[in-house]
């Protein structure tokens, strides 16, 4: 699996330190700027495989940081503030930016944008080959998008194949209402979480031996049998 190092541009010292230690944990080599002229220097040095940019920074703030960076290279970036989301979300966009995340937020939500970022920009076939997992006896093909009983194709919504290929894709972890909804449905989804009760309903029904667990007041998991 490819080391991927991430930029991370942030002047509130605690919040980057947490955002880095999850970083760390998934395997990820992170270069912490808290000044956005140190970070607008490095862009000349080695280039990451992603930025994440707050938007509010001493000495140059990150509308400026995502110009140069655009300019140079065609790395991913994801904005992160505490501003008028709405606002920043469109100015970002249009300067290039790849994601948008208003503060505060849950670290796990931003890791789960940049994996998806990072495995949209480096996919490769050894990669794909990963996403396909087996589990309780189904076979999950991230790639195809399409789940097999036996050699049976089973028939899934696109919500429901979300929600199962984020759930296995590791076995065990505890994915919160809120993580579910940012990856199935996207950050700008402002229904009910009830939402995620009903999809996971309908693939209890489908697929009766994959094992979804009820985490009360939090989320679900899959666990292996």
């Amino acid at each position: 699996m490819e080391k991927y190092i991430i930029n991370l541009v942030e002047d509130e010292k605690n919040l980057a330190e947490i955002i880095k230690a999850y970083m760390s944990r998934e395997g990820w080599e992170v270069h912490h700027f808290p000044d956005g002229q140190d970070a607008y220097e490095a862009i000349n040095n080695a280039t990451p495989h992603l930025w994440v940019l707050d938007i509010m920074l001493p000495n140059m703030d990150g509308y400026q940081l995502l110009k140069a960076i655009k300019t140079k290279h065609d790395t991913p970036v994801i904005f992160i503030s505490a501003r008028d989301k709405d606002l920043d979300r469109v100015l970002g966009l249009e300067l290039g930016s790849d994601d948008y995340l208003a503060k505060p937020f849950l670290p796990e939500e931003l890791i789960i944008r940049v994996k998806r970022i990072l495995s949209r920009a480096y996919s490769t076939s050894t990669q794909e080959e990963e996403k396909r997992v087996e589990v309780n006896g189904y076979f999950i093909d991230a790639k195809t998008r399409n789940i097999y009983d036996g050699n049976e194709i089973l028939e899934m919504t696109t919500k429901e194949l979300d929600l199962i290929i984020l759930l296995t894709s590791k076995i065990g972890k505890a994915f919160s209402r809120e993580e579910i909804i940012d990856y199935v449905w996207g950050s700008d989804y402002y229904g009910s979480e009830r939402a995620v009760d009903d999809v996971v309903r309908r693939i209890r029904k489908k697929l009766p031996r994959l094992h979804v667990e009820t985490l009360y007041g939090f989320g679900y998991r899959v666990l292996s049998s």
